[in-house]
């Protein structure tokens, strides 16, 4: 029933269209979504999720999932992040990774909904650590399209595995135009 509502709303009303989907076979991967220029690209996550009915998750403090939004965090596909002991963040969410047996992790390179000229590389070292892949996927508001990439094996070259991945997202427009990332 939740999957007609998100498909009526993402086709019918918005007129938005999904190219590609993250086949269910792939269990464990790191999807970065750019640009990420508004707060809007949260609900149009939440409505490309329900269509592709997989499981999505995100990764927050340990603080936030106590009682009582520790539960409703959860059950949207939250998973805290312990980084106590002096663990940084790619070490702890690599461990959220080994921790689950699905865990496609949703992030936006950009770290802000404001300009950026640079994307920051921790979703690049955790996949790394993780030994996921990367699913790249673009927010095109220009087209109203939500692209999805192939997924992508890093190697542990930063510089040529960007080469490879950042053209998936030439000329994409966020909801903010001159918020978006320039490729």
């Amino acid at each position: 029933m939740k999957k007609r509502l998100y498909t009526f709303i993402f086709y019918k009303l918005m007129g938005w269209k999904l190219i590609n989907t993250i086949p269910p076979s792939i269990k464990k991967c790191i999807v970065i979504v750019i640009p990420h220029t508004s707060n809007l690209d949260f609900f149009i996550a939440l409505l490309v999720r329900g269509i592709m009915d997989i499981q999505i998750n995100f990764v927050g403090k340990k603080e936030l999932f106590v009682f009582p939004f520790g539960y409703y965090f959860r059950a949207v596909g939250g998973a805290p992040l312990d980084r106590s002991g002096g663990k940084n963040n790619v070490d702890a969410t690599a461990e959220v990774f080994e921790k689950h047996e699905t865990f496609r992790l949703s992030l936006s390179p950009e770290g802000t909904r404001k300009k950026v000229t640079e994307l920051r590389t921790g979703f690049y070292y955790i996949a790394l650590k993780a030994n996921v892949p990367i699913v790249p996927v673009a927010f095109d508001f220009g087209k109203k399209e939500v692209k999805i990439g192939e997924p992508f094996k890093v190697t542990g070259s930063y510089e040529e595995d960007m080469k490879q991945i950042l053209p998936f997202y030439k000329g994409v427009i966020g909801k903010i135009p001159e918020r978006s990332f320039q490729v």
